[in-house]
């Protein structure tokens, strides 16, 4: 049997039990096609419906791909996995969004975008459409942090209506199953480089009587998650940075003795929390390396030449040598400090004195097993291993068109 031809469109709605408003989405689809002379089709990603959803696509003339595995992204990415078209659009199928009007959608990517982003808050935002949680703290803090970590051009970083190009994104590998996909789409296509823009569209309010499938906070806290650990230089090196800077600095004052600032004095215990302050800066330092390493071996984030010449620097073996460094001097440190006090009598000590040494010999030992243990870690990440393969969830494919059920892997 020949396969079926390519088209230009994918309507993508992912489809679990939405019958209230299912066929009031797919007949706006349709009729677009029809009304703008687009070559496309209609398809739902089913994610498991109980009410009868696969019955009403069907009868509609949508093609309905059934999803075993449960998740707003495994919907999506078995629905762009067996779509036709070139392009897909994307959108929840509750009616919150206009699905008549996807001109500017397609007419962006005609023009060579791959990913293309509705903005609600420049299409505009029906009364009652989106919680106040959501407009005016969720929304624009995710976005916020979603420009200042990946991409500066997007506004509105989490609508659910946008399209891409199809190809683009399946090579991207997308891996999230829950909401959180709606992030790595738009992270992985601007940490990969694919031109991306935003044009504005709708947003109504939804016609179920049933609750929304999205949790503010837990959901909220996905994406926030999913966008930290996509930036460690964010979440780990700059803020350890500046705290191992900071701290290193105050510390190394204080060690030659007390010192006043006006009419603030700070002295040995001053030293011990900038001490700690250091300690923790160099743990993030580190983990912000580890991070990367681990991404990088993952596939989750490219890797540029100035990382590759570091990693390549800083091997195994010269961490371990680092590491044991660092723990013997401040090692030996301390034992020349334990030997002063035997030569006293082991009696009383100056406190201030005696933890101006104390805390130097803690940061070396501290901070020299560290990093004999991160090495360690480092190097596991670094071995060369054959690429495992992992069950993949299964797609059927239901064709209206056709009597026989096809099965698709998802990557």
């Amino acid at each position: 049997m020949s396969s079926p031809q390519p088209l230009e469109l994918t309507i993508l709605m992912p489809c679990l039990n939405e019958a209230e408003t299912l066929e009031v989405c797919i007949r706006k689809a349709q009729d677009y096609l029809e009304r703008s002379g687009v070559d496309g089709e209609v398809v739902i990603a089913d994610n498991g419906s109980t009410d009868g959803s696969q019955d009403i696509a069907r009868g509609l003339g949508a093609r309905v791909v059934s999803i075993s595995q449960r998740g707003y992204g495994a919907a999506l990415i078995g629905g762009t996995v067996a779509a036709r078209g070139r392009y897909v659009i994307m959108g929840d199928a509750d009616d919150s969004y206009d699905f008549s009007a996807l001109d500017p959608f397609v007419e962006a990517l005609r023009a060579g975008n791959q990913l293309v982003m509705g903005n609600r808050f420049r299409g505009g935002i029906a009364p009652g459409a989106m919680p106040p949680l959501h407009k005016y703290l969720g929304n624009p803090v995710l976005s916020g942090i979603g420009r200042l970590f990946f991409n500066k051009h997007i506004r509105d970083f989490h609508c659910g209506m946008r399209g891409y190009e199809r190809q683009a994104i399946l090579d991207l590998d997308l891996v999230t199953t829950g909401m959180e996909y709606a992030s790595e789409m738009v992270v992985r296509a601007s940490l990969a480089g694919l031109r991306i823009t935003e044009v504005p569209t709708t947003l109504s309010k939804d016609g179920r009587s049933r609750p929304p499938h999205l949790r503010s906070w837990r959901d909220g806290w996905r994406h926030l998650r999913f966008l930290l650990l996509y930036a460690p230089r964010w979440l780990f090196l700059y803020p350890g940075l500046v705290a191992l800077v900071l701290g290193g600095l105050a510390t190394a004052i204080l060690m030659f003795g007390p010192v006043t600032i006006g009419s603030v004095g700070f002295s040995s215990v001053t030293m011990i929390y900038t001490a700690a302050i250091t300690v923790l800066g160099y743990e993030a330092v580190t983990f912000s390396i580890l991070t990367k390493l681990y991404a990088a071996r993952e596939g989750f984030l490219p890797v540029g030449p100035r990382f590759r010449w570091l990693s390549d620097l800083f091997t195994l073996e010269r961490g371990l040598v680092l590491g044991l460094v660092i723990f013997l001097l401040g090692l030996g440190l301390g034992v020349a400090q334990v030997a002063g006090w035997g030569d006293a009598g082991f009696g009383a000590l100056d406190a201030g004195r005696a933890i101006r040494v104390a805390v130097p010999v803690m940061i070396g030992v501290t901070l020299g097993f560290f990093t004999i243990m991160a090495s360690m870690f480092a190097g596991a990440l670094t071995v060369a291993t054959r690429s495992t393969a992992h069950p993949s969830p299964m797609l059927h494919i239901e064709a209206t068109e056709q009597a026989e059920t096809t099965t698709v892997p998802v990557p």
